[in-house]
């Protein structure tokens, strides 16, 4: 798959992929995981590439994402992701469908759908033996992908307000995060939610700004894999404060009850 998402990449047309994450690596089994993180967000094919990464945290946001989806692709002429969990993957929630605004489509003059006309055939590809080629060509993408970083940046925070501890968590950890910071809060500890919705571009200049706060003590990154996302963290908060993991692999999600500890542990040890 990775070779093709590359394949896709270089060529600059748009796909709109979906990825239920499970259990891994390998065969490894079929409940729900964020294993897949590195290979969204990093690329998993060669050259310097990405795709438009989107977490949803609930069924709603698995349509409205979806809808989203196809339109930075077709808009960007380029890879989107929706990357869900097995949770997410499965639920049934209700949801509200809420009405496409028209949009003017860019053209697809690139389509491989006949001449129609035109003395040359359309030839789709990433091919460029010339260096100095792909050289223009990977420019031409560190261009297009700044414009994104830019622009289409989206991101939640909740209750990070007073935050001594702030929880960063996407898909279904984000929503396990909500019930212990009603714990935690409960308990006296001012907790708070940052969730990324865009996983790429990741909210690194937010989550920074928000780390910088002199409330904020300590940062733990949960995830349902074995940190793949605290590489991401630890780059936007720069240092500022601690950054501690939390979280699980193979299919087990974490408790609010493991989380509740986490945070209580990570704002003890950085005081």
């Amino acid at each position: 798959m990775g070779e093709g998402l590359s394949y896709i990449a270089g060529s600059d047309v748009p796909a709109f992929v979906v990825n239920v994450q499970r259990g891994g690596p390998g065969l490894g089994g079929i409940q729900p995981s964020q294993s897949d993180y590195f290979q969204a967000t990093k690329g998993g094919g060669h050259g310097d590439y990405h795709m438009i990464v989107l977490a949803p945290a609930s069924v709603q946001e698995m349509a409205s994402l979806t809808v989203k989806g196809f339109n930075l692709a077709d808009k960007y002429s380029m890879i989107a992701m929706i990357l869900a969990d097995g949770t997410i993957g499965q639920m049934m929630e209700p949801i509200e469908w809420h009405e496409i605004p028209h949009r003017e489509l860019p053209p697809k003059d690139w389509a491989t759908t006949g001449k129609h006309g035109r003395s040359h055939p359309n030839f789709v590809t990433s091919l460029s033996i010339d260096p100095n080629d792909c050289n223009e060509m990977n420019q031409r993408l560190a261009r297009k992908y700044a414009l994104i970083t830019e622009k289409e940046i989206r991101y939640e925070a909740k209750d990070c307000e007073d935050a001594e501890v702030v929880l960063v968590a996407y898909g279904t950890p984000a929503r396990v995060v909500l019930s212990a910071i009603e714990e935690l809060r409960r308990q006296g500890v001012k907790a708070g939610l940052f969730r990324p919705i865009t996983l790429w571009p990741f909210p690194e200049k937010q989550l920074h700004d928000l780390a910088g706060e002199d409330h904020v003590k300590v940062v733990v990154d949960v995830e349902m894999s074995l940190g793949q996302m605290i590489d991401d963290v630890r780059l936007a908060v720069e240092g500022q404060k601690p950054v501690k993991f939390a979280g699980v692999a193979g299919g087990l999600i974490p408790t609010v009850e493991d989380i509740v500890e986490a945070a209580k542990n990570a704002l003890k040890e950085a005081e």
